[in-house]
């Protein structure tokens, strides 16, 4: 019997010790849908019924426009193209127009990217990691001898960032539960400097690499799939 417990002590205690390391303050994304999904859907569900897409939808495409320090959320569900669900305002987000190029720039990325997964326990309430950096950061870094990217982008909550999006607690939440409900798999990002649809352009003051244009025109193509929609 001192066996059998000693071995169940043990289990016990190996179990806890990987469920801390786990989840270090004790929430997991499905505790993290107890504690505020219903009140995160409530705010989302109008503005789908209003858009007429169905909640959750089938995929999700955020823009991040750095100039206007506004995000807007586009959503389809599968029966027609994406269409503009509602815009969250960015609390912060440092640096300038122009992408990310190293490690403690302090940069926003500008390009187009996965959201790779949730984080329950974020130190800025949850968050959304971006997958930055992704192909063309590598190849352009690559091209131009840079080693350090840099990584760990986020859009969180609070409203103090470095290189992340910080988009206050409720927006937040709401992102973290569509992610959820959404599945993370289906959810993009592009983070543009400006929004080239209404025919605005980089300031001539912001250094640009020589590359620039290059990105430019894959974040122009992406944006035109997308109904423009002033900041709200």
């Amino acid at each position: 019997m001192k066996l059998r417990y000693r071995l169940l002590l043990c289990l016990t205690v190996g179990l806890l010790a990987f469920f801390s390391a786990r989840h270090p303050h004790g929430q997991t994304v499905g505790t993290r849908l107890v504690q505020f999904g219903d009140a995160a859907r409530g705010r989302l569900q109008p503005c789908f019924d209003q858009a007429g897409v169905h909640y959750p939808p089938w995929n999700v495409q955020l823009v991040a426009i750095k100039a206007e320090r506004v995000m807007q959320l586009y959503a389809s569900d599968g029966q027609a193209t994406n269409r503009w669900i509602r815009s969250y305002p960015i609390l912060a987000a440092s640096g300038h127009l122009g992408p990310k190029l190293a490690e403690g720039d302090g940069q926003v990325p500008e390009g187009i990217y996965r959201i790779e997964s949730l984080n329950p326990n974020s130190q800025y309430h949850v968050s959304l990691r971006i997958g930055y950096p992704n192909a063309f950061d590598r190849a352009m870094a690559a091209k131009m001898g840079r080693t350090d990217l840099g990584g760990d982008i986020m859009i969180h909550g609070q409203s103090v960032s470095i290189g992340c999006l910080a988009m206050g607690n409720v927006a937040a939440e709401d992102l973290f539960v569509l992610a959820a409900d959404t599945g993370v798999k289906n959810l993009a990002i592009i983070i543009t400097p400006v929004d080239f649809r209404m025919g605005k352009t980089v300031p001539s003051s912001q250094t640009i690499p020589d590359w620039g244009h290059d990105l430019y025109a894959q974040i122009k193509s992406a944006l035109s799939l997308l109904p423009p929609q002033e900041a709200k």
